[in-house]
């Protein structure tokens, strides 16, 4: 009875993890998505502790141990979660992705040192075998990974561009799957090369993200997700735990889309991403004079002149606005313009931020209406009859360099074309260049003004001078 009821709360829960997913596809009901998940991985965990029998029909036991680590997890989660800026949110994913690839790969070797003592066939070559493989590998793949992408985007990791990196990369990979076939042939298993292809994986982990740029880290983010999931996948397979199953093809699935549309969004190819050749170590970062050059400032009273008397305004918003924490002031802007018959719209790049979906999520947080949430291919034809397009703290996503530059680190990257729009207004705090370290040409277009200041403060007084005119 005890068996089928368990059965029963995994059905539940695969149920509410589909629901979950389905209301995360749109802003306005991700948080219920959220919520309905959150219940079903509950019910999941909790019938497992009280309800799993196992083949000699022992209950699972280790209580203490069990709701120790539940105890000591979840009041971590919760501070860490309590305290962490939107601006970090992709450090907190990459870390928090990386934690449970390391539980699943941990996972595979526990159980490859049990199977040890219990297999006695005349090879290892079968399907259970393949998944501790899988597990093992793609875990270790994805921890050391999210780790490096964690201490890339905290600014910790610089990136690094062996020599011959994608040689290296393709060595390694060959060489997990040559120590993988090869234990899987052994009449024995053999735990020490279980632990040699790990370690494999770890370093390979470490070296296809090392020299991968600050521009294309949401696609490493998107890519390392998809890669637990299926880490998660294996882990049910392994236990023939529905739930974990389902969820783990959910997140892999999922992740893998996500991953294609990025590099569709960044014109890249899955195949460099895999193989850890998104960077090129001659490619040319910002210009040391390029400070010196000649930009246009405006002020915030005729920027506000400006905006009030136009048509069509467009706001692209970028990581600055979510480092000021301005979402809300934007949309309090975004109103003011409106009352004095405006037309607002947003512009959002697939990559603006840290991560996907970064801008998204942020605007939302402020109840900015869906509908005004518009994609880069909705939005492009739209700059060439926009009066101002205001950027910002965006950088990488509206550099024309992506398109003019075939030096740059970011050429062939599709962007908004801000460039088309009559009149162009950037809000920075300096002229630093972007996430991916190189000028753009923007600044210094002859419709582009220059609106220095921190976002928050500046579209305050925006939002002041508006009314006022």
């Amino acid at each position: 009875m005890a068996q089928y009821s368990l059965e029963i709360s995994y059905l539940i829960a695969s149920i509410a993890f589909i629901i979950g997913l389905k209301f995360l596809g749109h802003p306005e009901t991700a948080r219920k998505g959220n919520i309905i998940a959150a219940i079903g991985m509950f019910i999941a965990v909790l019938t497992t502790i009280f309800l799993y029998k196992s083949p000699e029909g022992k209950p699972l036991g280790n209580y203490v141990w069990i709701f120790g680590g539940i105890i000591i997890g979840t009041v971590v989660g919760t501070l860490m979660a309590k305290k962490v800026q939107m601006t970090a949110m992709p450090q907190m994913v990459s870390l928090f992705n990386g934690v449970g690839a390391a539980c699943v790969a941990l996972i595979s070797v526990v159980e490859f040192s049990h199977y040890n003592t219990t297999h006695t066939g005349a090879s290892l070559f079968n399907g259970l075998t393949l998944t501790i493989i899988l597990g093992s590998i793609i875990g270790c793949i994805s921890f050391s990974g999210s780790i490096i992408a964690w201490g890339k985007l905290e600014g910790k990791i610089k990136d690094i561009y062996l020599p011959a990196n994608q040689l290296i990369n393709i060595v390694l990979m060959l060489s997990i799957i040559g120590v993988s076939v090869y234990l899987m042939m052994q009449p024995t298993a053999n735990l020490n090369l279980l632990l040699i292809i790990s370690a494999i994986s770890l370093i390979y982990g470490i070296l296809f993200v090392f020299p991968i740029g600050g521009a294309d880290m949401p696609v490493v983010i998107s890519l390392l997700n998809s890669f637990t999931g299926v880490a998660a996948a294996c882990g049910g397979f392994l236990y023939n735990n529905q739930a974990m199953l389902t969820g783990g093809i959910l997140v892999g699935s999922s992740g893998t889309i996500l991953t294609i549309l990025m590099c569709k969004a960044m014109n890249r190819s899955l195949t460099n991403v895999i193989i850890g050749a998104f960077s090129n170590p001659k490619t040319k970062k910002a210009d040391a004079g390029a400070e010196q050059r000649t930009v246009k400032e405006i002020s915030v009273t005729d920027c506000a002149v400006l905006m009030s008397y136009s048509k069509k305004v467009i706001i692209v918003p970028g990581y600055g606005l979510a480092v000021a924490q301005a979402q809300h002031i934007c949309h309090e802007l975004e109103k003011t313009l409106e009352e004095k018959g405006v037309e607002v719209l947003y512009a959002i790049h697939p990559v603006a931020g840290r991560m996907p979906g970064h801008m998204n999520v942020l605007l939302a947080e402020a109840d900015v209406p869906y509908p005004k949430l518009l994609e880069m291919d909705e939005i492009n034809p739209e700059f060439s009859t926009t009066d101002v397009a205001l950027v910002i703290g965006a950088n990488d996503v509206v550099n024309p360099a992506a398109k003019n530059d075939k030096d740059s680190p970011i050429y062939g990257m599709p962007i908004l074309d801000v460039e088309n729009a009559k009149n162009i207004i950037i809000n920075k705090r300096s002229m630093n260049a972007g996430y991916a370290g190189i000028d753009n040409e923007l600044f210094y277009d002859a419709k582009t003004k220059m609106l220095f200041g921190d976002a928050k403060g500046v579209l305050q007084k925006l939002v002041t001078e508006v009314k006022a005119n």
